[in-house]
């Protein structure tokens, strides 16, 4: 293998002394950087827990073709960004690609953008985790007394925990990770057959829905056009198949990087897709009214449990599963979110770098990058304290950073006639007419979703009702670009080239067997 990963790199001569050595201990097996990756994107759990998103929107249809249509969209983004995974596998991902195939004279600039809102949507869905799981928890408060309201503080004790204790497993907690990420794997996927086994069982005696109903039913309470209402049903899908670019920002923690990194983001869309559209269609089954459903105090996963099994107590257990499935994508988001937050910093691309990039020397991990993921996490939290609203702007937010993150990168090879990438004999390469289809599909979802996303989930009455995500998302430009004329503009210069040592490949295929 020779010396480097990359065979150039947009740093000048000057720049030599600070070419990066990977610091990261390589702990991950493939499986366990699958169940890591499973555990962040958390399908079939985010799907359930966002049931009220796409039930209003469209209904069973929007729910059942929405996934299909967002699994298929998302496959070709994920293979498109398997090609410069192939190529260039460094933590910093997006950022790092789009320096490789831009135009030399943007390069600096585009790099920067694309690293500043690939970061802040990992920081942003992190909060996702802790918001998901205090509904749940509130929900399982609600099923027990229908009286119960839930108080701002309530709700923010349980996203502060769900926070902190991913934290102190990332910091205290390095050495297992890769056995906490194949847990989560083999957890995630038992839950998905615990439950499923369950309530099809249970609903033998309640009676199923009709296929036609699950297939084709349509419900708009939106008050938008029949059209949008279904096209926002599609953000359910979305939010439950983002961030397998996870596998990029770990990926110098994995052997055979450049072989086994393409495939497991690929592997981890195509598990997500299938669990989370079985485990839709046996939900979809055992709903019984949809209206009741939409309308329940405790949401609509619980209320499909209750109705299903006629037991509060085996309803709360099975909610178990989602909710421990959550904690787990927290701890895995956090991790993934530290590790671009310290790629960035490495190539100097935050403020007081030098400090987010540093490696503790005896737990070895960046120590400095999970507190600046986590930190800011627990300050969105006190918008509970203000409005749920507000927050799930930084939730929504998080989904249109990542998105457009994955299109940056492809959208400039598509630009520059897809010429940039040279590809390797053992490397993921799409070539011919099916790379710009799967470019060009994964493009135009990309974008569409981002539209989507700007859009209030109804049509607004008050000011209440109005998506604040884009005025969150315009906030991150507006300081992004602040800092790079304060600081990047002089400071910054791409990605630089990783270096790996001749005879560490080899020696890694001998730990690894």
């Amino acid at each position: 293998m020779p010396s480097s990963f990359f065979s150039r790199s947009p740093a000048t001569a000057e720049d030599a002394p600070l070419l990066h050595k990977p610091a990261l201990e390589r702990n991950h097996t493939k499986l366990s950087m699958l169940g890591l990756a499973f555990a962040i994107l958390n399908s079939w759990t985010a799907l359930s827990a966002s049931l009220s998103i796409a039930l209003p929107s469209g209904g069973p249809s929007a729910v059942v073709w929405g996934l299909v249509v967002s699994g298929v969209c998302n496959l070709c983004l994920a293979a498109s960004l398997a090609e410069f995974l192939a190529e260039y596998p460094t933590a910093g991902g997006q950022y790092h690609w789009v320096a490789v195939v831009s135009p030399a004279e943007w390069m600096p600039l585009l790099s920067w953008m694309c690293g500043w809102i690939n970061c802040s949507g990992w920081v942003f869905l992190v909060a996702t985790g802790g918001s998901l799981a205090s509904q749940m928890v509130v929900g399982i408060a609600s099923l027990l007394d229908p009286e119960y309201v839930a108080t701002p503080g309530q709700m923010l004790s349980v996203y502060v925990a769900f926070t902190v204790t991913a934290f102190a497993i990332n910091v205290f907690g390095s050495r297992v990770l890769p056995i906490f990420s194949r847990f989560a794997f083999i957890w995630s996927v038992s839950g998905v057959i615990v439950i499923s086994a369950t309530l099809l069982f249970s609903s033998a005696g309640t009676g199923y829905q009709s296929p036609s109903f699950v297939f084709t039913k349509f419900v708009n309470h939106t008050g938008w056009p029949n059209g949008i209402a279904w096209s926002l049903g599609l953000l359910q899908g979305s939010l439950a198949l983002t961030g397998y670019d996870a596998v990029a920002h770990m990926i110098e923690e994995i052997p055979h990087a450049s072989r086994e990194g393409p495939k497991i983001m690929i592997y981890a869309v195509l598990i997500g897709m299938v669990t989370g559209f079985g485990f839709l269609l046996v939900l979809l089954f055992c709903m019984g009214s949809i209206e009741e459903v939409i309308s329940a105090p405790c949401g609509p996963i619980l209320a499909i449990f209750y109705h299903s099994t006629g037991s509060k107590t085996v309803s709360i257990c099975l909610l178990i599963f989602p909710l421990v499935c959550l904690l787990f994508g927290t701890t895995t988001i956090m991790t993934t979110s530290s590790r671009m937050l310290y790629a960035f910093s490495r190539d100097r691309g935050l403020p007081f770098s030098s400090t987010f990039s540093i490696i503790h020397p005896k737990l070895h991990v960046p120590v400095n990058a999970l507190l600046l993921t986590a930190v800011p996490v627990l300050l969105m939290g006190g918008l509970y304290l203000i409005s749920t609203d507000t927050l799930n702007a930084f939730l929504s937010a998080s989904v249109i950073a990542l998105s457009l993150s994955y299109g940056f990168p492809v959208a400039i090879n598509v630009f520059t006639g897809r010429t940039r990438l040279v590809g390797t004999k053992e490397g993921f390469r799409m070539t011919g007419w099916v790379g710009w289809a799967v470019n060009g599909v994964g493009l135009a979802f990309a974008t569409g979703v981002t539209a989507l996303f700007m859009l209030p989930p109804s049509v607004p009455k008050t000011w209440g009702d109005i998506n604040w995500s884009p005025v969150v998302f315009l906030g991150v430009v507006i300081v992004s670009t602040v800092a790079w004329w304060l600081e990047g503009r002089g400071m910054f210069v791409g990605p630089r080239v990783i270096l790996i040592e001749e005879g560490e490949e080899g020696e890694e295929e001998e730990e690894e067997d």
